[in-house]
């Protein structure tokens, strides 16, 4: 370790890498590695057990934890001596954290970051936790105190723990063998019988606090919703996005959403912001507009989008991962107000009317008197009780809005994450590319496909995808996750803009999604690479949805779509395989895979394929496009062959479409249901009823 004399008073190896977590680190007194082969030879040459932290740049923890002990001087001279200390960026090595998580789970009960394990020099989990105060206080033990203990036994009663770390590894092995993939359309009644029972009918969303949005068991509901017609399920899905939209977890005059609600009622987040959250939930906002068309929903969506637009978006196009909770030291510092601070800043009309509506009182709703901005009551109800008119109330709160955001937005920002991650990168241009096409917005399709382009560009090295960009540089070879969202995205951007390229590069990254993370001899993907690092099990199969989709889920989807599309039965059998797999683990878990039970859903019951032909100026043609776009469709894909104008025609990847061809020299829509084809269409009114024909609940009759 060296010392810096000017700025910081020391620097360790972390000084070298790009992610801004381990950067962040870099100037702690424990002499951290990164993950390597370097720290694993020390550890065994030294025969000292590991300490190894896991976390990333906008977890609040992580960072009280850092304050606390790792730039604690007498806590990091016992690290140094005791242990070889790695710290890990889990958003830049999913698969290391996956293992080590689902190991300290089994030991402690629980697991969440800062995650802290405690390992042999090869690699086995005997001891572990999350966050560890310095001193012992929440009824949780002191750092210092667990790290004499640990050493203590490393060097006293090492074969106990050697036994505890080999019992780990063998359960890890089990857990990623094949399951029983019978299955039938039944098993998705398990998971909305589930949900039915653990929904939180006071204030949306599912179970108590914390309270996270949970946007795969969302897009679930609606997915059945469409299958059975049962209202409920919708029911469960708008109470929800009613509520979060006008409680704390969004920020209202920034637009986006925050990580999680530390309470029931949605009122205060953990306020720090995460890209794929921001892709997720818009999703399920836009999906939400499309069935009941309530307007509030489509103004969600663009304010959430807008935001990713406006701060974390890089020059050239693709996206940051994340803002942090903290600014100033203080969680929550950037979103919270006073009322002297809104007074100050508006008129008394403009002050009444801010305040009334979004609940910010003298005594406030979080610390220190501050209030976080939540829609107490309608603004009608607002309006008649300020003495003033609905449309000065109107008036007022607008402009009040506006000029609150540039007053937060002189304050100091919380911390951005400007690591990019091409899985992230490929939900939001999935979210993206759809609500463009949705919602009329061709801004928000070009700058998915400017996204897309810089992953292509910058993300993939010799034909392989990386994980991410960071000052510059790329880390390592992607994994699952990488492939499965970002070809997911590159369909969604193809159906959003019919251009061909697109279509190509997603049949090209799927099939070498296949050839890279394929379990030859069973069912699944893996996580990591066939050629990637060994960890304690062979290699991890991410089977159920956490934060984001699993991997395998969104993988089955792209390869059921893209097996519709192209006729690949390469793809197609992998599809099944991937089926089959999920299908085993639903049973095991009734709303850990609701994510794998849209693709399930997808595979059973009948699908459309709709393909249309005409001139790619042709406004019947463009009217049509527009009535799809417009559509709640999830068991339909769509295909268009243009005849004339700019871009690639789809002939050279999917031949059979030479011969859709437009009938009375106009265009022309091919509708084919459950392996059936209908007669041609080319009048705009017609395609029209068959689309709400399509899209009407209930349609594919009961499960």
């Amino acid at each position: 370790m060296s010392t810096m004399s000017k700025t910081h008073a020391f620097t360790n190896r972390l000084i070298h890498e790009t992610s801004p977590y381990l950067l962040q680190h870099a100037h702690n007194p424990v002499d951290w590695h990164a993950w390597s082969e370097e720290a694993f030879g020390k550890a065994r040459a030294e025969d000292k057990p590991i300490f190894l932290s896991i976390g990333y740049s906008t977890c609040h923890w992580c960072h009280v934890m850092e304050h606390e002990s790792f730039e604690n001087t007498e806590i990091a001279a016992v690290l140094n001596e005791h242990f070889v200390c790695i710290k890990v960026d889990r958003e830049q090595r999913p698969d290391v954290d996956a293992v080590y998580m689902e190991a300290v789970t089994l030991l402690s009960g629980s697991g969440g970051w800062p995650l802290s394990a405690f390992i042999t020099p090869d690699g086995q989990t005997f001891y572990g936790g999350t966050y560890f105060p310095p001193e012992p206080r929440y009824g949780r033990p002191g750092f210092k105190q667990v790290l004499l203990a640990v050493a203590e036994a490393w060097q006293g009663q090492r074969s106990a723990l050697l036994e505890s770390a080999e019992k780990i590894g063998a359960h890890l092995d089990q857990t990623s063998g094949p399951k029983d993939g019978t299955m039938d359309r039944g098993i998705l009644d398990l998971p909305y019988s589930t949900l039915c029972r653990i929904y939180d009918a006071d204030h949306g969303g599912f179970g108590g606090a914390p309270k996270f949005p949970q946007p795969s068991q969302l897009d679930f509901l609606l997915d059945y919703y469409f299958r059975t017609g049962l209202t409920p399920a919708l029911e469960m899905v708008t109470h929800t996005l009613d509520v979060m939209a006008k409680a704390g977890m969004y920020d209202h005059l920034g637009g986006g959403f925050h990580r999680y609600a530390t309470d029931d009622q949605w009122l205060v987040p953990h306020f720090e912001k995460m890209l794929y959250d921001q892709a997720l939930i818009s999703r399920v906002y836009l999906d939400a507009f499309k069935i009941t068309e309530n307007p509030e929903y489509r103004r969600i969506v663009c304010e959430t989008l807008d935001y990713v637009l406006r701060d974390l978006r890089d020059p050239d196009g693709a996206f940051y991962a994340a803002e942090d909770a903290d600014s100033e030291g203080h969680e929550g510092k950037f979103y919270v107000w006073t009322p002297e601070q809104i007074r100050e800043n508006l008129t008394d009309v403009q002050a009444r009317v801010f305040l009334a509506y979004y609940g910010v009182t003298e005594s406030g709703n979080y610390e220190q008197g501050q209030s976080i901005l939540n829609v107490t009551r309608p603004l009608e109800a607002v309006a008649a009780d300020l003495g003033v008119s609905l449309d000065d109330a109107k008036t007022g709160l607008k402009q009040a809005q506006a000029r609150l955001f540039d007053v937060r937005a002189k304050r100091v920002r919380p911390h951005r994450d400007d690591k990019i991650i091409t899985a992230w990168n490929g939900l939001f241009i999935s979210s993206l590319a759809r609500a463009g096409a949705a919602l009329d917005r061709p801004d928000y399709v070009l700058a998915a496909g400017t996204a897309a382009r810089q992953v292509l560009d910058k993300l993939e090295k010799d034909g392989r995808l990386m994980r991410s960009l960071a000052l510059g540089k790329t880390s390592g070879p992607g994994f699952l996750d990488d492939y499965a969202f970002f070809v997911a995205g590159l369909l969604d951007l193809y159906e959003s803009t019919f251009e061909t390229i697109w279509l190509q590069q997603a049949h090209r990254l799927a099939g070498r999604m296949v050839e890279l993370f394929d379990d030859p001899g069973q069912t699944g993907f893996y996580l990591a690479a066939e050629d990637g690092e060994t960890l304690l099990t062979r290699r991890h199969k991410p089977d159920y949805d956490g934060a984001v989709p699993s991997g395998n889920s969104v993988a089955a989807m792209s390869l059921v779509r893209l097996g519709h599309m192209t006729g690949n039965t390469r793809l197609t059998e992998k599809a099944d395989s991937l089926i089959k797999y999920l299908g085993g683990h639903m049973k095991e878990s009734l709303v850990g895979l609701t994510t794998g039970a849209c693709a399930v859903a997808f595979w059973l019951w009948p699908s459309t394929e709709i393909v249309l032909v005409g001139d790619s100026d042709d406004p019947d043609l463009l009217a049509m496009q527009q009535r799809l776009h417009q559509a709640y469709l999830p068991n339909t894909v769509t295909l268009c062959r243009t005849l004339a104008g700019q871009g690639q025609t789809i002939e050279a990847l999917i031949p059979m479409a030479k011969a859709m061809v437009e009938i009375n020299g106009a265009a022309t829509a091919y509708v084919c249901e459950d392996f059936v084809c209908k007669k041609p269409v080319n009048s705009v009114k017609e395609f029209t009823s068959i689309i709400q024909g399509i899209s009407r609940p209930g349609k594919k009759g009961p499960l």
